[in-house]
């Protein structure tokens, strides 16, 4: 194949990954590959077709097995249906919780509901530990 062919192809499978479907990032590596065997051929790494295809698929596996998990993993951290477990991490009140009692709290610039799930009331301005989190209330502790 010519180098602009590869490029094409490249270029559709990125496009195909970022505006059309959610492939997980393998259509990605599999157009950063695409791209790669082009610039080669481009660059004048002339190469027989059946080694450029064999060049694309060892690119693309090498990529798919050392960075796809952890790229996505990073990109598609935050996104809904991801769970991060926030037990242990320390917060401060701004009002006064009786045991069992709520108020509103920010964390990580959110505004949650702190539910105080401890025996001793919590003082305004306190530290607190997060014993679970259910939703966006926090199940909290005096420190």
């Amino acid at each position: 194949m010519t180098w602009w062919s590869w490029m094409v192809l490249g270029a559709v499978l990125l496009a195909v990954e970022l505006f059309a479907i959610d492939a997980q990032f393998y259509l990605v590596f599999l157009g950063i590959s695409a791209a790669l065997v082009g610039l080669a051929s481009l660059l004048g790494f002339v190469m027989p077709e059946w080694a450029q295809w064999l060049a694309f698929a060892t690119m693309a596996l090498i990529s798919f097995f050392t960075f796809r998990k952890s790229l996505y993993q990073k990109i598609h951290g935050g996104t809904v249906g991801y769970r991060e477990n926030l037990s242990g991490e320390s917060i401060i009140v701004n009002r006064d919780l009786a045991p069992g009692a709520e108020g509103r709290v920010e964390y990580r610039g959110t505004n949650w509901t702190a539910r105080n799930v401890g025996s001793a009331p919590i003082a305004s301005g306190a530290r607190v530990v997060v014993v679970k989190a259910d939703g966006l209330t926090l199940h909290v502790t005096a420190e």
